[in-house]
């Protein structure tokens, strides 16, 4: 299981989509910041990659094996605690756990005895940027376009596709991380 702190945009970003759009009316201000987080949010599903630092726990069952986790890139791992199965958690001591994140953004973690653990509890920070500005300028044009074809096909009808349009999605594409399971 993984929860994760929503991704919030900052008001730049549905500023530059408004102004993509060439749309000058302060009405519509809510509705274009909706479809630019919906865009981001899309985007992340694509690559697999969070976009903006934020934090995330993840329960994973308690192993000796290295343990992959979910959301990439992993800036840093913060905190490792023992879940008993009253849902209680313990910090571990360091010695009890190893971490690694690799240079393709991984996160590992592993016990050195898992005792008598059934599950562990991983807090750690990930993200592509600390801010919008800073995120790659491809992923930041795919987000804006997603937007913007949301906003001037919002009364279309019929079934919606799957996929982003192509435009977006070879914007997108490089920074795509496909896993084998």
């Amino acid at each position: 299981m993984i929860e994760g702190e929503a991704l919030v945009l900052p008001p730049e970003a549905a500023g530059a989509a408004k102004g993509y759009l060439r749309v000058e009316r302060p009405d519509e201000d809510g509705l274009i910041a909706g479809l630019v987080e919906a865009a981001a949010e899309l985007c992340e599903g694509f690559t697999g990659r969070a976009l903006l630092t934020r934090g995330f726990t993840e329960t994973l069952p308690a192993s000796r094996a290295w343990q992959r986790l979910t959301r990439a890139p992993v800036r840093a791992i913060i905190q490792i605690e023992a879940l008993a199965e009253d849902g209680t958690a313990q910090a571990l001591a360091s010695a009890g756990y190893a971490i690694d994140i690799d240079a393709g953004g991984d996160g590992w973690v592993r016990l050195a005895e898992p005792g008598d653990e059934r599950r562990i509890r991983v807090g750690y920070q990930a993200g592509l940027a600390g801010a919008w500005a800073e995120l790659p300028a491809a992923l930041r044009q795919g987000v804006l376009r997603l937007a913007a074809h949301f906003y001037t096909n919002r009364a279309a009808e019929g079934p919606r596709p799957i996929e982003p349009p192509a435009a977006v999605a070879a914007l997108w594409r490089p920074f795509r991380r496909l896993r084998l399971r």
